[in-house]
């Protein structure tokens, strides 16, 4: 992944890597940068805060792959882009200080959920007990004006809507914990991206609250929204590519539409703040969109 970001930053000219800080084993967290006017909205891309939700970071870097051509024109102009393709470097590399001994990938490595001390960094946004915690807060989220976010994140493979196994859920920040018009900005990112992604042949979003109901500031999706008023938008996509539950995994025919589908997310997202359509996208679809269902998979 270093490679592939150290080349496109050759590429690229608009294009920066930084290094935001160091993971619990000493990992280098990854940047990427396109900010070339302070002024311009900023929206924010975290990817694999779960290490076994691995396609998001495959999503993140073929959208960063294609923000080097002439399929972005003018993006880059009228917005600023913060993506951190991998945020739990150790877990992606099953590089921990426990056991894996139950989990279901085959082969020399597993992915692991949790970040080496076994801290779910996603639970860890108020405490900031970890060096990757700690590291975006005090090196992104407090160094630059960010409006919008996109936490993109894989779930089981178990979820349903309208009896047909989903292509991912999304879900924005809590009415009672976040100030109206940054919460009235997650519904309208999330209007965004489902109007992008439901019409595709494989597309098929639901609504995420039925695991969200309670307000937990250490999630970004909450925590993010109520102490920097930025805009978030959760995105959980179909399955993980390894866990402890069999159920929770999902095979590799699907890699290439879960791949894309974080792609057309990400890219719909920038153009919309950047051409400012976003600020007239109607929320009301939240009201009709059903809550993901339970079926065994």
């Amino acid at each position: 992944m270093v490679d592939f970001l150290e080349t496109q930053e050759k590429k690229q000219a608009n294009m920066e890597l930084e290094v935001i800080g160091e993971t619990v084993k000493g990992r280098d967290m990854h940047m990427v940068k396109y900010m070339q006017n302070q002024d311009n909205p900023t929206i924010l891309y975290i990817a694999q805060q779960h290490g076994d939700e691995a396609l998001t970071t495959e999503g993140s870097l073929e959208f960063i792959k294609q923000l080097g051509t002439g399929k972005t024109k003018g993006i880059l102009e009228n917005v600023n882009l913060l993506i951190i393709p991998m945020y739990n470097a150790d877990g992606a590399m099953g590089d921990v200080n426990y056991e894996l001994e139950d989990y279901a990938a085959k082969g020399e490595r597993h992915l692991t959920r949790l970040n080496a001390n076994e801290v779910d960094l996603n639970r860890d946004h108020d405490a900031k007990t970890q060096p990757e915690t700690q590291a975006l807060h005090e090196n992104v989220l407090q160094k630059y004006d960010i409006d919008y976010m996109i936490d993109l994140h894989h779930q089981g493979a178990q979820w349903i809507k309208d009896d047909k196994y989903v292509s991912g859920a999304i879900f924005p920040s809590h009415p009672d914990h976040t100030a109206p018009d940054v919460f009235h900005g997650s519904q309208q990112l999330g209007a965004v991206v489902y109007d992008a992604i439901e019409p595709k042949g494989w597309g098929h979003l639901a609504n995420y609250a039925g695991k969200g109901s309670a307000f937990d500031n250490g999630i970004s999706v909450y925590g993010l929204a109520h102490d920097y008023d930025i805009s978030t938008l959760l995105f959980e996509m179909r399955g993980t590519q390894d866990n402890a539950n069999d159920f929770e995994v999902l095979g590799q025919k699907s890699n290439g539409y879960l791949t894309k589908q974080a792609v057309v997310a990400m890219d719909a997202a920038a153009k919309a703040i950047a051409d400012g359509s976003i600020q007239d996208k109607g929320v009301s679809f939240w009201d009709d969109l059903p809550v993901q269902e339970e079926r065994p998979y």
